[in-house]
């Protein structure tokens, strides 16, 4: 049985999706290896389909916008009658996208290659603050997220940190009114270059990320911030001898879905250090093998350790 590609595109409506899978069949040349292309269509959009000119690329257009409808069954019929080499759906925002990856929803043939979501850049703070669950249904599986409609205020470094609490592995794509990609580096919220980068409270989850998307960057840097400690001293969770993780618990949408974010250190007198303490680190940051890693990454090694008073706050926080 020869399997089927099936390119998913996820994002809330108006946010581009109809015009990415036109720009991608039409200008791109992705249909010169397809002789038969299928879009499926779960939104009402703005955006408009030229059926004419996807006919020229051997692409053709059916529409489910009723959820019930989308179905294995429906499915199923579409591969039957179109009898497609390559699928792409254009998924409802408002739509769980769990069910798509649940074994047996799809037809056997088909398998998900690459799921792409669009943002409305200008939008996206709104919708998280105000349907946050919704929007991290709609990135949470994606591949590669496009914000699109980016201007030279759009705070690409708190976006990114924001996706990759819950998306880690995402490539995320800044794309400009005119369809230019901007490739500015992320502006951050305090100075790299600085001797000691003071890590705020406010800041910690956003430079986690960063540390730990870009070790290379950090290497050889001096920083500073407030942390708990995580050293157990017996049970499975015990470390290594001379070994702490400073971090801090940060959440992402709601109390379920709080994670620590720590960092390993490597410290002489590491057992002189409590469990669950709170300390004011500084610290060298080094770019090394480590094999909970399973590669390199970011190790600390302390300079000065102080005790701190518990903040009224213990969270952190990605927005």
């Amino acid at each position: 049985m020869q399997e089927i590609p099936v390119y998913l595109f996820t994002g809330f409506m108006d946010s581009g999706k109809t015009t990415l899978i036109q720009e991608t069949l039409i200008e791109n040349g992705f249909s010169e290896d397809c002789d038969s292309c299928l879009i499926i269509s779960c939104e009402d959009g703005d955006a408009e389909y030229d059926e004419n000119a996807l006919g020229k690329v051997h692409a053709k257009v059916v529409s489910v916008f009723d959820k019930e409808n989308f179905t294995s069954e429906t499915l199923t019929k579409f591969e039957d009658a179109y009898k497609p080499d390559a699928v792409f759906i254009e998924y409802n925002g408002t739509w769980e996208t769990d069910p798509l990856y649940e074994e047996g929803f799809l037809p056997k043939a088909w398998t998900i290659v690459q799921s792409l979501a669009t943002v409305d850049a200008s939008n996206f703070e709104v919708y998280m603050l105000n349907m946050r669950s919704m929007m991290q249904q709609q990135l949470a599986h994606a591949d590669v997220i496009i914000f699109n409609r980016c201007d030279d205020e759009t705070p690409k470094a708190k976006f990114r940190a924001t996706v990759k609490a819950f998306n880690r592995p995402a490539q995320m794509v800044y794309e400009r009114e005119d369809g230019t990609i901007d490739e500015r580096e992320d502006e951050l919220p305090f100075d790299i270059n600085s001797d000691v980068i003071e890590i705020s409270d406010m800041d910690y989850a956003l430079w986690f990320m960063d540390v730990m998307d870009n070790p290379k960057k950090y290497d050889g840097k001096t920083v500073s911030f407030l942390a708990l400690v995580y050293n157990p001293t017996e049970g499975k969770g015990k470390l290594a001898p001379g070994t702490i993780v400073p971090g801090r618990f940060a959440m992402t949408c709601c109390v379920e879905d709080i994670q620590f974010l720590g960092i390993k250190c490597k410290y002489k007198d590491a057992d002189q250090v409590l469990h669950k303490s709170w300390i004011k680190i500084k610290a060298k940051v080094k770019n090394e093998f480590c094999k909970e890693y399973k590669g390199k990454g970011p190790v600390l090694y302390p300079i000065s350790i102080e005790a701190a008073e518990k903040p009224e706050d213990e969270l952190v926080y990605f927005n």
